[in-house]
């Protein structure tokens, strides 16, 4: 995700007057999204949700995991959605051909880096609170390091998916999805791909969530 998105960047307008934004800095909306989401989720949402399912914590773990994912394909979906107007101006100004920025101000990625950030609020955090509830008394610290090994295995799995989108898209000499020069590929696409993977998660994690049995308190 990181990575694609400051290729997308690299491909947009990223002047504003006289100053230019670095296209990786945008990545700072998704730490300020953070930083303000998690005390409006605190004084704001969890009351609420207090409210209406009688819980302490508002809604299970398992819930607001669900709620993260929910999140990152919204997230995933942005961004397709920004790189199709990225191409489609691309295509009108006769761009295509060259390897140079589309006048698409890059504030319009701001979105896709506060759905994620939001969403890792929910999901990340949900998760470290679910491995360490869940896990036996004498096994938490360990079984709360095992949640971190998700985030690693998940980039392996994205390296591994971008490794095939490249291979399967450059067959007979075709400039792929990804090519060096993204105006004449079809980022959007890739965009897409991970955004049905992700619901295809999700649908399966809703499955996994419904049947899972949750550890008695001892």
């Amino acid at each position: 995700m990181s990575t694609m998105f400051v290729e997308q960047g690299m491909m947009m307008d990223t002047s504003i007057g006289s100053f230019t934004i670095p296209p990786a800095s945008l990545s700072t909306f998704n730490i300020i999204s953070v930083i303000l989401c998690v005390p409006v989720y605190d004084s704001v949402i969890i009351p609420i949700a207090r409210k209406f399912t009688g819980k302490d914590r508002g809604y299970s773990q398992l819930q607001r995991m669900g709620i993260g994912l929910i999140l990152s394909v919204l997230g995933m979906m942005a961004a397709a959605i920004v790189e199709i107007k990225r191409l489609q101006l691309a295509r009108e100004l006769g761009l295509v051909d060259q390897s140079v920025a589309v006048p698409l101000s890059i504030l319009w990625q701001i979105p896709q880096y506060f759905l994620f950030g939001t969403a890792e609020v929910f999901t990340s955090i949900g998760q470290l609170e679910f491995f360490y509830d869940e896990s036996p008394d004498a096994m938490r610290s360990f079984c709360s390091a095992l949640s971190l090994v998700t985030s690693s295995l998940g980039n392996y799995l994205s390296s591994f998916i971008l490794t095939m989108v490249t291979y399967f898209t450059t067959d007979g000499g075709k400039p792929g999805w990804i090519p060096d020069n993204l105006n004449e590929g079809h980022l959007d696409y890739f965009f897409w791909l991970l955004a049905g993977l992700s619901f295809f998660n999700l649908l399966v994690y809703v499955v996994c969530a419904k049947n899972y049995k949750q550890k008695k308190v001892s």
